[in-house]
């Protein structure tokens, strides 16, 4: 079969893979092969713990991918050798393992204290200027042109740095991902960044988010309780949900709000009074730069009436008694579930769950321990039936891969913004949806671009992300650089009016004759702020995955295709491929070889070997974990 008839079946796989939304491992011949992989249908909601006997090296796979981001055959051999009580105390149990190895994030130095307050908008920006004669550190010119330029190029050029150092964030935090000797730490704070959601679009100030991420490793598997307190004092989550405006006498709702429907108790298990009570006990809780604080004056220290309790309650009040509340443990570990093992547990499942969490007084290591070790997590629904979040599949394929650094090229934060979802990004304060979410037509060729990009990667026309600024901004820098003044650079269109562009064109002009008696130029600012902060931020190395499939090859001393074949199937894939095409690639890789042996083919064999795990990666059941 060649290459592009086998695109063409993988693109009517997933014309099936949209219909049913997912494959289910019964789907296809498991009970073939002689590695266990799921349980009996009877242990659907059985929370009962695997014993020895039950143990596999499949089932240790399935743990790695759902506590973590997959493995190497080495690392799912590792775990195999252990019990299945060791396998899970070691990934829960991570603190006890060493992880230095992992260097702090390394700023580029671009934050000056002035900048903070930072003006919501370029409008407020100058407003403040105008009144008081400086913000962010710079003071308005006393004469000449444009007097307010200086202020609203320092407003563009923390926008555009704090942007360029995020993107080295997310960066830094994959790469952690992919070399953690802690695998649940990481998987565990990324399901905390979709709980507690807050996004550097609304923050701008990466050091925020970066410090609420190791709030997170601190808290990943500890006491729920901690955790929700550090969010609530968290400066990243006191900027994102306007604590700065929850003041005494004019209680701002939006944290008092998402507290009870995203972050404890769900929609319906509270009352709008309870949500305004909520927020008054919040009241003069905010930040000084990524301190927290709480102004007194601010504080509404009156009587207030929450969730049926009288009392002149704080915030951390308010919290413990959201915690006595048994929805809360069930909310709360209703989504722990979903995220580690299935999107429908039952209501009794989730219950009884709820109560592992509540009798361990919202220690998060416990119950995650009762989930893995749970015939539920290996029986059918929860197995292989997973769609994988877009940076999971990333970095589980460079793991799987067995690479030790994130490639530069693709660059991995817009990889996995164009498959929705970027670190630091959420969309809101929900959170990622998740589940079926990730899977639409154009998300699933995308995902196959991905493998692509990562097995035959465009060196020579790629162009990093954070180097280069928009096309309109480009444009007037080389307008400057070439020695036009400020109004002429910053004119868009060239000047030669035709019927088509006459309307555009006696704009430009408007805006240039207005700009010229105004006292600043935005587009002139904006370019500034970007040339400053590729000046000052420092670049994300840009290289290659530095892949050897036929090392590869050669290690697990595979002699013929169908060796080859089932090898990488195993290495890739948790739901086994139909029989036809499993034997449509190894047709494949046969045909492009010459040969069904691989040592006549030593010399060429890289090649082939790119297009077979290609294609691999492109099919629907690599979407699934």
């Amino acid at each position: 079969m060649s290459y592009r008839c086998l695109t063409r079946h993988i693109a009517c796989a997933i014309g099936v893979f949209l219909t049913l939304s997912v494959i289910l491992p019964s789907a296809h011949a498991a009970d073939k092969k002689p590695d266990l992989r799921s349980g009996p249908d009877s242990w659907v909601g059985d929370l009962t713990p695997i014993t020895t006997a039950d143990w596999s090296r499949d089932r240790a796979a399935h743990l790695l991918e759902r506590a973590g981001f997959g493995g190497t055959p080495e690392d799912v051999d590792r775990v195999a050798a252990m019990t299945p009580h060791a396998a899970v105390r070691w990934l829960v149990e991570f603190q006890k393992i060493k992880n230095d190895h992992l260097p702090p994030f390394d700023e580029s130095g671009i934050f000056d204290p002035p900048v903070e307050p930072f003006p919501k908008s370029r409008v407020d920006a100058v407003r403040l200027a105008r009144a008081h004669g400086e913000v962010m550190g710079v003071k308005v010119k006393p004469g000449g042109d444009r007097p307010l330029q200086p202020v609203v190029n320092r407003f563009f050029y923390w926008l555009r740095a704090d942007y360029l150092e995020i993107r080295r964030a997310g960066q830094w935090w994959a790469q952690r991902m992919l070399t953690t000797k802690r695998p649940l730490e990481e998987k565990l704070a990324l399901f905390w960044h979709g709980h507690f959601a807050t996004s550097d679009d609304k923050v701008r100030d990466y050091r925020k988010l970066v410090q609420q991420l190791a709030l997170f490793h601190t808290h990943a598997n500890g006491n729920f309780r901690d955790l929700l307190i550090g969010v609530a004092k968290d400066p990243a989550m006191l900027v994102y949900l306007d604590a700065g405006e929850n003041v005494k006498g004019n209680p701002n709702e939006n944290f008092g709000r998402e507290i009870l429907e995203l972050f404890t108790m769900g929609v319906g298990n509270y009352r709008e009074t309870d949500i305004r009570e909520a927020a008054r006990a919040f009241t003069g809780w905010t930040n000084d730069s990524l301190k927290f604080v709480v102004k007194p004056e601010l504080h509404d220290d009156g009587e207030k009436t929450f969730l049926g309790r009288r009392g002149t309650f704080d915030g951390v009040e308010v919290i413990d008694i959201i915690l006595e509340q048994d929805v809360t443990a069930r909310f709360i570990a209703g989504k722990l579930y979903r995220y580690f093992v299935r999107e429908d547990p039952s209501p009794e499942l989730v219950t009884r769950l709820g109560n592992v969490l509540k009798e361990n007084k919202y220690a998060i290591a416990p119950l995650l321990t009762t989930l893995f070790l749970s015939r539920d997590f290996y029986s059918p629904p929860s197995y292989g039936t997973q769609i994988k979040n877009p940076v999971h599949l990333v970095v589980s394929t460079y793991r799987k891969l067995g690479l030790t650094e994130i490639p530069g090229i693709p660059d991995f934060n817009s990889t996995t913004r164009d498959l929705g979802q970027e670190l630091f990004h959420p969309p809101n304060v929900a959170g990622w949806e998740g589940g079926r979410s990730w899977i639409t037509p154009a998300l699933l060729l995308q995902r196959g671009n991905v493998a692509r990009d990562v097995m035959f990667p465009d060196a020579a026309n790629f162009q990093p992300p954070d180097q280069r600024m928009p096309d309109t901004n480009r444009e007037v820098a080389v307008k400057i650089a070439q020695g036009y003044d400020i109004t002429k650079a910053t004119i868009e269109g060239d000047g030669n009016a035709t019927a088509d562009n006459s309307m555009s064109n006696s704009m430009s002009m408007f805006n240039m004759m207005a700009d010229a008696d105004e006292d600043f130029n935005t587009r002139y600012g904006s370019t500034q702020g970007w040339l400053e902060a590729f000046r000052r931020v420092k670049p994300i190395p840009r290289h290659t995955a530095q892949l050897n499939l036929a090392r590869i090859v050669n290690k697990a001393r595979l002699h013929n295709t169908t060796e080859v074949v089932d090898y990488f199937l195993a290495r890739f894939l948790r739901v086994p491929l139909a029989e036809e095409d499993r034997q449509g690639l190894i047709d494949f890789l046969t045909k492009e070889l010459g040969s069904e042996q691989i040592q006549p083919a030593e010399t060429y064999v890289e090649e082939p070997l790119r297009l077979l795990v290609h294609l691999i990666m492109s099919t629907p059941e690599y979407q699934l974990g």
